[in-house]
């Protein structure tokens, strides 16, 4: 079921928007050569926690998961898309390191993901990020009242696919609000003028993920982590935002 927020409630979701801007700009900063992904997912967690909020992931388990995810970021690098598990690894000069955060405060969600170099970047890694974020821009620009579902992801998909990187197959975005993950699914590519029409009130998490190589991807063994099926590197950026009468708001943002 679609749930359509009132403006108050709205608000609320931007605060949880406002705690996971501040947690990816935390990890961020603390991402550096050698520093391990377990310690960035520890920053994530004291941000978090400081704000009085309760992290979104942890302890998460849809009915596509094996197991609970265990932690508290989804943090990707490289060749894994989304939905990395923040393990002992230590970051690399060079990496392309994707993070993927959520919270929950006073009962509403935020999420929000981000794509990023630490140290001596590739160029075609950051044009690889620069895309994506484009996609992302696109997608956000189609999200008025009135358009329809389809109308974000024929831009989001057009975009992405104009930059001439491959796109991750069956992934998408999806509403947000008392739940991380509510109705309706939001695919990264579509007609335009399909789907439901955009009301205001309905919140969504958009975000595209783009790769260098082809659209098909692989589960690694932990159950979790999809990596590309040709070993090329991916970058996921993602915004929470909010149809209003105004046109899209982003509640995910410092």
């Amino acid at each position: 079921m679609v749930e359509i927020k009132t403006e108050s409630e709205l608000a609320m979701m931007r605060e949880a928007g406002r705690v996971v801007a501040n947690t990816l700009h935390a990890v961020k900063e603390a991402a550096a050569i050698g520093v391990s992904l377990r310690e960035l997912d520890e920053v994530a967690a004291h941000v978090i926690s400081e704000a009085g909020a309760k992290p979104s992931f942890l302890h998460y388990q849809p009915r596509s998961a094996p197991t609970p995810y265990p932690n508290v970021l989804c943090a990707s690098v490289n060749d894994v898309v989304v939905h990395g598990i923040p393990t002992a690894y230590r970051i690399q000069d060079g990496d392309l390191v994707s993070i993927d955060c959520g919270a929950i405060l006073d009962g509403w969600n935020g999420d929000a993901a981000i794509s990023f170099v630490v140290g001596h970047a590739d160029p075609r890694d950051l044009a690889l990020i620069e895309a994506t974020e484009r996609a992302l821009a696109a997608g956000i620009a189609a999200a008025q009242p009135g358009a329809k579902l389809g109308d974000i992801s024929y831009a989001i998909g057009t975009s992405g696919r104009a930059s001439g990187f491959g796109m991750l197959e069956d992934h998408g975005g999806h509403g947000i609000g008392r739940a991380m993950h509510e109705d309706p699914h939001l695919a990264n590519e579509g007609r335009a003028g399909r789907g439901m029409r955009l009301k205001p009130g309905l919140a969504l998490a958009i975000e595209p993920m783009l790769t260098r190589g082809g659209d098909a991807y692989r589960y690694a063994d932990d159950g979790w982590s999809i990596r590309t099926a040709d070993g090329s590197r991916a970058a996921h950026v993602e915004h929470t935002i909010a149809i209003t009468e105004d046109g899209p708001r982003v509640l995910t943002v410092r």
